[in-house]
């Protein structure tokens, strides 16, 4: 079992087991039996159901020739390639990921133009006879726009023998052009049983409140569950709800507390975990609207009473890019968090009183 605050345990770099995702694995294999792979897949799905874990399975697959066990695309775990590939030392695999910024201590918020073109510089370079080239970029969502473009012309004219796999856990916003020039392979959430098992397994001595609880923020997605646990997301929803359960005109003590706290160096994780705890909440607040569902007026749930006393969806949906576009530019243009905090809260605040 692994304990909250080693969560790293469980890196799809070195994770080889993948659960509930076997249609996805399927066809990939297929694609791969058939001798004429596309030479570059966008992964799709929502965060944290095995999209990067089915990622490095397929690229440990390929390298090692396409040999998995059991007629599948695991590899059996004293191949070479597993350990080169755990250690990052396989010299046919390229990891983008979002890099360690040193001087504020977390990761940055976007994958840079001199990382795309990284990627043209090590497809070129010459491989041993036959050898495959795989680069996994995890996730394309992070690419900025000069990055995005670069990855653009990589895809236009791939090398023989090279393997682009893009994870994105929302593919709508990445260019149309990007989309195009990729298979895209849908991973679906975990069904309701594979979720509680890969939960359990990671955090086999969870409470079955507090499992019911991930169950409903997680949706699906184990990798979110294991994130909120480890990150105290649990309590961080707890106060979340307790500040819009102030709505329409929050209460601004309790909003700048948080603000405050959540602005301080090295708090970005909570600050990206808080934003994505309430995104799904306006999202779940937009669906209830959208499909008219009865709400009691006097419930003391806010998502109930909004639900029942807002006539408009206009302003949850504005608020909604509105929230969204303040987060990207925080992450680009290196924005004070405690602002971009306080006016994305006020935002949802200006939506209920519309």
């Amino acid at each position: 079992m692994t304990s909250p605050g080693d969560l790293a345990a469980v890196s799809p770099r070195v994770n080889s087991e993948l659960i509930g995702q076997d249609a996805a694995e399927a066809a990939l294999l297929g694609a791969w039996r058939s001798g004429k792979i596309h030479h570059a897949w966008l992964i799709a799905g929502q965060r944290g159901i095995g999209k990067a874990t089915l990622a490095y399975r397929f690229a440990r697959f390929v390298l090692a020739g396409g040999e998995g066990e059991s007629g599948g695309l695991s590899v059996r775990p004293d191949h070479p390639v597993v350990r080169q590939v755990a250690n990052g030392a396989h010299p046919g695999l390229m990891v983008i990921e979002r890099a360690y910024d040193e001087d504020k201590k977390e990761q940055r918020g976007e994958l840079r133009v001199e990382e795309a073109r990284a990627i043209g510089h090590f497809l070129h370079m010459t491989s041993a006879a036959g050898a495959w080239r795989v680069v996994i970029i995890d996730s394309a969502d992070d690419l900025n726009p000069n990055a995005a473009n670069a990855i653009l012309k990589i895809l236009e004219e791939p090398p023989a023998r090279s393997l682009l796999l893009l994870i994105s856990h929302a593919p709508g916003r990445l260019l149309p052009t990007i989309r195009s020039r990729c298979r895209r392979l849908a991973v679906p959430p975990l069904a309701a049983e594979d979720f509680a098992t890969v939960v359990r397994r990671h955090l086999g001595d969870i409470g079955d409140s507090d499992l019911a609880n991930l169950v409903d923020l997680a949706d699906g997605s184990p990798g979110r569950a294991l994130e909120l646990w480890s990150a105290g997301g649990l309590d961080l929803h707890r106060e979340m709800m307790g500040l819009l359960q102030t709505l329409p005109r929050l209460d601004a003590v309790a909003l700048h507390g948080v603000a405050d706290r959540l602005a301080r160096p090295g708090a970005a994780d909570s600050r990206r975990l808080l934003y994505d705890l309430l995104t799904a909440w306006l999202a779940r607040l937009i669906r209830r609207m959208a499909e008219r569902r009865p709400a009691a007026p006097a419930s003391d749930d806010v998502t109930d009473r909004l639900a029942a006393s807002s006539t408009r969806l206009d302003p949850w949906l504005e608020t909604w890019d509105k929230i969204g576009a303040l987060v990207r530019r925080a992450d680009s243009h290196n924005l004070d968090p405690r602002q971009v905090l306080l006016n994305v809260f006020l935002a949802v605040e200006a939506a209920a009183r519309s």
